[in-house]
């Protein structure tokens, strides 16, 4: 019989070394791991069940349903060309597309965001001549900073929110306390500074040729309501235990029989092209995870870094913060949140500290970390890829160039925002 303890912990480490080195396979990697942690003996089959957090999961399938519709019915596409249509030159024209590109994504999957903009962009770039690389970066990474600012915007959040048992209001103001939101909107006011700096000389007038007309606007009635109904169930789930993926699961229901009507479509098509590939991903990494908690390894690790920090909360908040940040731009973030969110937890009740101030700083670092490399989150290897099919190759020091500036005023900010609020 093999030691539980130790087959979790040597299935957790080659797991996670197999992400870093095959990037495109970690669905594969992460499914065979938590199917082994079961055939071993590490964990039950019923302990697994109850390791995955299903409300996170209805989050996360719900959100997908309602942004591919939303994305379907070319609103965002329609807005971009007005703004673009509307800015004063070429430099206010991207940086406008960026705002918008972080709003929607706040609300909407990252790489779905990026797919529905890029061409917008790409379009610009062609008209003016000018080599799209440096706006694609900005809108890839103005994705990935506003992806962390709400419940529904990355599943980075989907996974502080359902650790911390978070509903939707929470990220807007916790216990009487402004939240992730506005350390992300802080974060966001000093790299927008970067942007305009790095784009400044485009001088340029810009006057595009309207070609995106609205589709229909019930998909973006639908993601309006389901967005309200979210603030809502606070009221009714103080628990935060099922509401929330209740209602996005509702609602993407809603939005698959709304577009089978409309556009006569196959039911079983629409569902095919949805993003399983990460659901399956988060499933198993619930699982990986689970099994380490299970096995007492997290107190292990929490309590190995708590002695590293002493008393000096500061110190440990620091440490959280940009060591996620470094690590978050080579390894994929959400093995990587799913994984501290408990050493997090644990460490704040070791030192005697409110949480938010360890599992805020946590998610800063982890989500915005990604936008230092061309691989380190999704939506910047999309918007790599589109440019790859214009025949533009980014490097990683082209990417660097503007991913490192914008990264470190990003989470600089918000992690002194964090501090003032969370830390006293």
């Amino acid at each position: 019989m093999f030691d539980p303890r130790a087959v979790s912990l040597a299935i957790f480490i080659v797991a996670y070394s197999l992400f870093v080195i095959f990037t495109h396979k970690r669905t594969l990697v992460a499914s065979i791991g938590a199917i082994l942690l079961i055939l071993l003996g590490a964990m039950s089959l019923k302990e697994a069940f109850f390791a995955i957090n299903w409300n996170v999961m209805g989050i996360f399938v719900g959100t997908l349903f309602v942004a591919d519709i939303f994305m379907e019915s070319r609103v965002p596409a329609h807005i971009a060309e007005i703004i673009v249509d509307k800015a004063k030159n070429t430099a206010w024209a991207i940086l406008l597309i960026c705002l918008l590109t972080g709003f929607i994504s706040a609300f909407a999957e990252n790489v779905a965001t990026v797919m529905i903009v890029a061409p917008i962009a790409i379009a610009l770039a062609k008209k003016l001549n000018i080599n799209p690389i440096k706006m694609m970066i900005a809108i890839a990474i103005s994705s990935n900073l506003q992806g962390a600012a709400t419940l529904i915007g990355d599943p980075p959040s989907m996974l502080l929110g359902g650790f911390a048992k978070m509903n939707f209001m929470d990220f807007f103001f916790y216990h009487g306390k402004p939240s992730i939101f506005f350390a992300v909107q802080i974060g966001m006011v000093a790299s927008f500074v970067v942007l305009y700096f790095i784009f400044r000389k485009e001088k340029e007038k810009v006057h595009v040729i309207r070609v995106e007309k609205v589709r229909s606007w019930v998909p973006t009635g639908i993601l309006v309501v389901l967005i309200v109904l979210l603030a809502a169930s606070s009221f009714f789930d103080q628990g935060v235990s099922y509401a929330a993926g209740l209602l996005c699961m509702i609602a993407g229901i809603i939005a698959v029989l709304w577009r089978k009507h409309r556009h006569q479509k196959s039911i079983f098509k629409g569902l095919k092209s949805l993003d399983w590939d990460t659901t399956i991903f988060l499933v198993a990494i619930f699982i990986l995870v689970g099994g380490l908690t299970h096995n007492g390894w997290v107190e292990i690790f929490s309590g190995y870094l708590s002695s590293l920090v002493g008393e000096n909360v500061f110190l440990g908040y620091t440490m959280i913060v940009f060591l996620s940040m470094v690590l978050s731009a080579f390894i994929d973030n959400v093995p990587f949140l799913a994984t501290m969110l408990p050493v997090a937890m644990s460490m704040s009740e070791k030192l005697g500290i409110d949480p938010p101030l360890f599992l805020f700083g946590l998610l800063i670092g982890a989500s915005l970390g990604g936008n230092i490399t061309p691989i380190g989150a999704s939506a910047n290897i999309v918007a790599c890829s589109l440019l790859k099919k214009e025949g533009h190759s980014v490097s990683f020091g082209e990417f660097m160039k503007i991913g490192v500036p914008f990264t470190f005023a990003a989470v600089s900010a918000a992690y002194l925002f964090v501090w003032f609020v969370w830390g006293g």
